[in-house]
């Protein structure tokens, strides 16, 4: 092994280990606070909620990073404006950086203020815009899910594997709800209407990290959103891709940082289930 590999590996293991241990700690003090918030605001809408917790989430997560890594890039979620045109030019000024970490603090607010205990939080590590590590983590059930590029991806420290249905008339497939109910929400429920008679069943349980991480693990067939960012999607990407998944945009091409709209599968039935989505755009 020559120097740059030494180095790379060393550098990999400490990128994990501080991913671990921010989403351990954040999720630990995110559970003491469920049903203790103490203010709830709107973002773009009444569907699309923050608190004090997402936020004090987040400046923990952003503060552990930049403590081991001070010169690597940092891009939150609560540290942007509302809006999909804020999220690409947020997006747009540090992806070209070395290290950029990508964080989703509570992905699930909605969840969370509700006391629904399905919620999560993400953190992902890109290199030069490539994503190679990705962590989600469930505090509510105290599930932590790593993929590493190369490495493969764990939950309980076993391997996760994608599904292995060949079709989608025996896939369980998950969606979510976009926050914009005028232009995104239409062309969902056409999504949704189009795909539910071809599925063994629809699930929609609200965190798009944790519906990923789920295909990841072979408990979901496939998942697709619409309007989404970065820090829904880029840890739970590399866990399907490391688990042997696809994950795509809507016309089926390769996922990358700025991808909006998302398909994820266990790769058998992906063209079959961008086929269906499809259609339903016509």
């Amino acid at each position: 092994m020559n120097d740059t590999d030494s180095r790379q590996v060393i550098g990999r293991k400490s990128f994990a280990a501080v991913a671990i241990n921010c989403a351990a700690k954040a999720g630990e003090w995110i559970k003491t606070k469920v049903g203790g918030y103490a203010s709830l605001n709107q973002k773009t809408s009444h569907h699309d909620l923050v608190t004090e917790v997402d936020k004090g989430s987040e400046n923990l997560i952003r503060s552990l990073i930049l403590t081991h890594f001070p010169d690597h890039a940092v891009l939150g979620e609560e540290g942007v404006e509302p809006g999909p045109a804020a999220s690409a030019a947020a997006l747009e000024e540090v992806k070209d950086a070395e290290y950029l970490w990508i964080i989703d603090p509570i992905d699930g607010t909605t969840n969370f203020v509700h006391g629904f205990p399905f919620f999560s939080v993400s953190i992902a590590l890109a290199h030069r815009g490539e994503v190679i590590l990705g962590v989600v983590y469930d505090p509510s059930k105290d599930e932590l899910f790593i993929a590493e590029k190369g490495k493969g991806a764990y939950v309980h420290g076993r391997r996760t594997r994608v599904s292995g249905e060949t079709g989608l008339k025996e896939s369980l497939v998950a969606t979510g709800f976009p926050a914009d109910r005028d232009g995104a929400l239409p062309l969902n429920m056409r999504q949704l209407e189009a795909v539910v008679p071809r599925v063994r069943n629809v699930r929609t349980a609200g965190s798009a990290a944790l519906h990923l991480a789920y295909v990841a693990a072979g408990r979901l067939s496939a998942f697709w959103e619409i309007g989404l960012n970065s820090w829904d999607i880029a840890a739970g990407a590399l866990l399907i891709q490391e688990s042997g998944g696809v994950v795509t945009d809507l016309d089926g091409n390769p996922y990358h940082l700025g991808v909006r709209n998302i398909v994820a599968s266990n790769g058998a039935v992906h063209d079959e289930l961008l086929a269906v989505l499809r259609s339903a755009a016509e």
